[in-house]
């Protein structure tokens, strides 16, 4: 029994030092945090292979904390260990107790739930929204395999949050690309924010699922310290066992162990401070006596396999977009003068697949419809391919575990399908995980599908991060990029893939005419002036350009001689569009084919900001569209048409003062 004992002790400190953390910082989840005393303890003292001294080395096994409010519990064994932490330029140290103690505080990189880019690298991953933490565990594995590592990711996942579907999204992942390495571990004990969890997230349940998913669910005592280190070793076995099923672990827990006052309902995220603190520290003290917890057996941290002496692979310029065309066998289309985005989007994204070591693809069962079956077909890249199915939250954050371990992640699916993993994709953001997200079908210009399948909100929801700047590297949190030809559109997804931040660009479904040629540059930030004229500036993104540019026709009979931009980046050089607005009297016409609070609103926002005077009449979506046979009728509908374009020009210069 010394190791059990040894166990008992250490989870009773753990304990200790997570309610006093949680009492310094007036708030946090100490008794979250104690339902996981053992299984942190054999974890990060017997089990798990990591450095203290270098926490983020690529070797080492990894803890991927779903239930982040439970982290007092790793923050307090971080502590006790010694573990390193705190920014790369910020003189990286060993944790002690009393930076345990600075929990939650505004300067300490011991945050509310964890994050790495706050300065510990302990953990790959932000997690704290609920349900996310196995997909991002299956992200690492998914890099540990092509970088021919044989680490083992830990995930803890709560019953209570264990209701969110994209934990069995997740789950059908592992399964589907055999990831044995990783091993969940569902904490079961019993009570969620507000009660007990449901029959359904019971411990009974839970394992039921797993099993009926193709697991062996473990069914553990999660506070006996033989237990749950069999269990492990179990995983471990199971790992090395390609006829063995997987091994998932079901711990049945107490929420408030080891102090009765805590336990039961009405205790979550509740500090505890003053006398009542002593008094649970007292009875923290009174268990481990009771079980006989002495300190009497050496804990030693299991050893890393040395990493693979491999050569890295440095990218390379990817081939011009005509080189790319005719290697890939589009040599028609070229001549045809007309190309859907999507599909050059599909040729860039093979182009990237040889040019850069690091890149991977993953897509939501469409990928013959956003063309990313382009890098799929390619023999030299299909292992870089991770087919997610109908799952787009586990998509995004399966990206972000591979980007926190080094790769580059694009991710395609309909731009409306996107929407759905909103919360996902700013956890990312959140992590400093650098995300490449494609989304095609954008805009009205779909057609015969309807609104099901139209992405309308999506510019105003990712151009909100156009307006922020990342932690890490001062980038926008997003650039948002709308291309309207093939030639923009490779270029810009070629230029995605170079940038070190995160970039939503929107691909359209129709064939549209080449509006560009093989000398003209396209950067993240920037615009090209399609036609040059001084009585009003009219800007437009995506498909609108081409509506714009089919409107010139009739401007032209009216004696209007607009300058036309192509405005496919956000953020934008603010003082260049303003230049080109005093050129044009002032007079700003924005056109764009999602609903508002979108580009034309980011231009009113810069226009208003400089102090001149400055008339702008912004044009979007204004109405839930419908089916139509062809985009000129949804246009018709949407008032977005050329006719709707000239007319509104036509209108403001009429209303202009002389």
């Amino acid at each position: 029994m010394s190791f059990d004992s040894t166990i008992h002790a250490k989870a009773v400190d753990l304990a200790k030092l997570a309610y006093e953390m949680t009492a310094a910082a007036s708030s946090g989840h100490p008794t979250t945090a104690a339902s996981l005393a053992h299984l942190t303890a054999v974890l990060m003292y017997q089990h798990m292979r990591y450095e203290p001294a270098n926490p983020g080395h690529p070797a080492s096994d990894r803890l991927v904390l779903s239930e982040g409010h439970a982290v007092p519990i790793v923050y307090a064994a971080c502590a006790d260990k010694g573990v390193v932490f705190g920014k790369p330029g910020d003189n990286p140290r060993p944790m002690t107790r009393e930076d345990a103690k600075t929990l939650r505080a505004i300067d300490s990189a011991i945050d509310g739930h964890p994050n790495p880019i706050e300065g510990f690298p302990f953990f790959d991953t932000a997690t704290g929204s609920l349900g996310q933490g196995l997909s991002s565990a299956a992200g690492l594995a998914l890099a540990a395999r092509l970088d021919g590592l044989d680490k083992r990711i830990f995930c803890i996942i709560g019953d209570g949050e264990s209701r969110e579907g994209q934990v069995w999204e997740a789950v059908d992942f592992l399964r589907d690309h055999g990831l044995r390495a990783v091993c969940p571990i569902f904490n079961c004990n019993a009570y969620a924010q507000t009660q007990q969890v449901s029959p359904q997230q019971s411990w009974e349940t839970t394992a039921k699922k797993l099993e009926a998913a193709g697991f062996d669910a473990l069914v553990i005592d999660g506070h006996k310290p033989s237990e749950v280190l069999s269990a492990l070793e179990k995983h471990a076995a199971a790992q090395e066992n390609a006829d063995a099923a997987p091994v998932a672990v079901v711990a049945k827990t107490v929420k408030g162990w080891g102090a009765e006052s805590q336990q039961g309902n009405g205790h979550h995220g509740t500090a505890v401070k003053g006398d009542a603190l002593q008094a649970v520290l007292d009875e923290l003290d009174a268990t481990g006596r009771a079980m006989g917890a002495i300190a009497d057996t050496p804990l030693k941290v299991g050893q890393m396999s040395p990493r693979p002496d491999r050569a890295k692979a440095e990218p390379r310029k990817p081939l011009a977009f005509e080189q790319a065309m005719q290697a890939f066998g589009q040599e028609s289309a070229l001549s045809s003068g007309r190309f859907a985005t999507r599909k050059a989007y599909g040729v860039a994204l093979r182009a990237i697949g040889h040019a850069y070591p690091q890149a991977v693809a993953l897509d939501a069962d469409v990928n013959n419809s956003t063309f990313t079956e382009a890098f799929v077909k390619d023999g030299a890249l299909a292992d870089r391919f991770f087919e997610c199915r109908i799952a787009e939250q586990n998509m995004f954050s399966v990206a972000a575990g591979l980007a926190a371990a080094s790769k580059t992640p694009f991710c395609s699916t309909f731009a409306k399908f996107v929407t759905r993993g909103y919360d996902q994709i700013e956890m990312a953001v959140n992590s400093g995980c650098p995300l490449k997200i494609a989304g095609s079908h954008a805009g009205v210009s779909l057609g015969a599908d309807g609104p099901s399948q139209m992405a309308l909100p999506d510019v105003a929801w990712f151009s909100s991060f156009a307006t922020m700047r990342h932690n890490t590297n001062g980038e926008p949190g997003f650039y948002v990029l709308t291309p309207s030809d093939a030639y923009s559109c490779y270029a810009l997804t070629c230029a995605a893939a170079e940038h070190d931040g995160s970039v939503y660009l929107r691909t359209l479904r129709p064939e549209t005419e080449f509006l560009y040629a093989a000398e003209d540059e396209f950067t993240l930030g920037g615009h090209q002036v399609l036609m040059e004229g001084t009585d009003l500036l009219i800007i437009a993104s995506g498909y609108m350009v081409h509506e714009v540019n089919r409107a010139l026709e009739q401007l032209d009979d009216a004696n209007i001689e607009p300058m036309v931009v192509d405005l496919y980046s956000l953020p934008y050089d603010e003082d260049a569009i303003l230049d080109l607005a005093n050129q044009c009297n002032g007079l700003v016409l924005t056109v764009e084919d999602n609903y508002g609070n979108a580009m034309g609103a980011h231009v009113a926002s810069t226009v208003a900001a400089s102090g001149d005077g400055f008339s702008v009449e912004q044009m979007f979506v204004k109405r839930i569209p419908k089916s139509g046979k062809s985009p000129d009728d949804l246009m018709r509908y949407c008032g977005l048409s050329a006719d709707d374009i000239a007319k509104k020009a036509i209108a403001m210069l009429d209303a202009a003062p002389v």
